[in-house]
């Protein structure tokens, strides 16, 4: 169940946030901000490469490193492939995980490494094998820890992760607002350097205003009736959140929104991208997961009895740049099997301030159902 109340009484939601997820969702700006000064006190602004990278691979542990190769590859778009390198291991433990370059990595591709640990003895051993390879290293991670010393010794650029004084009050989710800002930042200003992505440090501070503007909509004290993200997490209380997503940025938002959901929340969420999510997700809609599936529902004893599980549509949108859009018919198939449908749309800006409004909303609700869910 989802504690209503809690969602509008500040201080309640403060005793709740052991791990600090509201703070780094209300000081993503901040990080944003500091992570950017660390990208250009490390050099990042005065490197002149020699040219464009063939691909560009990051390796780093959880939703973090996953959501930031996400993003990164749809903003850098196929001119340079971005590869994910997914670590093997039997636990999710910095001891246990194993990274691997792939053969045909050579001199012309660049490893990032992105962790908000830092400890992962298999990470230290990958920008050695980069280094013996040829393959230029960068890397993200907290300041004095075994890869930054790694990373130096393979002549690489690292860049200390900037963190807040609470990070190291409880271990740090991978989805936290805070660790996906500090990790992306400076690695959007490498590729930016490097010709495979448009942000100039003007649009980074773009970015970050744009992250205050909604932290001001959507803070803690901002009542639920005027705060997307509080109305989002209470509309989301008893639904699986069906995610469509409309536009570039959109897609990587909705999916780290599915992520978040499930890691912070311990909650469900399916995502799939306009068009073809109506092709997929048409038969849930029609099935026992419909609004209108169990007509009995309406005579359930509210008090005793768990409510039913019904799909909700959300729906992220772009502003779409040809004004073509599979918006009109996805809210008449979802409205034709009785699901309701909340919809997000940023205001109108640059792609990275539409993309960072999309992934600060959705952040929000994710952290505000996790903190005011109860069993």
């Amino acid at each position: 169940m989802l504690d209503e109340s809690l969602l509008d009484t500040p201080e309640g939601l403060a005793e709740a946030d052991r791990r600090g997820l509201l703070r780094g969702a209300a000081e993503a700006g901040a990080r944003v901000r500091t992570a950017a000064r660390h990208a250009a006190e490390a050099g990042i602004g005065d490197l002149k490469p020699d040219g464009r990278p063939r691909a560009v691979l990051i390796a780093g542990p959880g939703a973090a490193a996953t959501h930031t190769a996400d993003l990164l590859g749809t903003l850098a778009g196929p001119g340079s492939p971005v590869v994910r390198l997914a670590p093997t291991g039997v636990a999710p433990a910095a001891g246990a995980l194993r990274w691997e370059l792939p053969g045909w990595v050579g001199s012309v591709d660049l490893l990032l490494i992105a962790t908000p640990d830092g400890t992962e003895p298999s990470l230290s051993l990958l920008a050695d094998q980069a280094y013996r390879r040829g393959v230029t290293v960068v890397a993200v991670a907290p300041a004095r820890t075994p890869l930054a010393e790694a990373v130096a010794a393979a002549h690489g650029l690292f860049v200390p992760m900037a963190t807040a004084p609470y990070d190291q009050e409880e271990p740090l989710a991978a989805s936290s607002p805070g660790v996906f800002w500090a990790l992306f930042t400076p690695l959007l200003a490498l590729l930016d350097r490097v010709g495979l992505v448009n942000a100039p440090s003007d649009a980074l501070v773009k970015v970050a205003d744009r992250l205050d503007r909604v932290a001001e909509r959507c803070g803690p004290a901002i009542v639920t009736y005027s705060n997307p993200a509080k109305t989002l997490a209470a509309e989301l209380a008893d639904a699986l959140p069906v995610v469509w997503t409309e536009g570039p940025s959109a897609g990587p938002a909705g999916r780290r929104f599915a992520a978040a959901f499930a890691e912070l929340a311990g909650r469900p969420a399916l995502v799939a991208e306009l068009p073809e999510a109506l092709a997929a997700h048409s038969a849930l809609l029609a099935g026992p997961l419909a609004a209108s599936a169990d007509p009995d529902d309406f005579f359930r004893d509210r008090v005793e009895e768990p409510p039913a599980l019904h799909a909700r549509v959300v729906l992220l949108r772009d502003r779409p740049i040809s004004g073509l859009s599979a918006a009109p018919t996805a809210r008449d198939l979802a409205l034709s099997h009785d699901t309701p449908i909340s919809e997000l749309e940023p205001e109108e800006g640059g792609e990275l301030e539409t993309l960072a409004e999309l992934i600060a909303v959705t952040d929000f609700a994710a952290v505000y159902l996790a903190l005011a869910s109860r069993a």
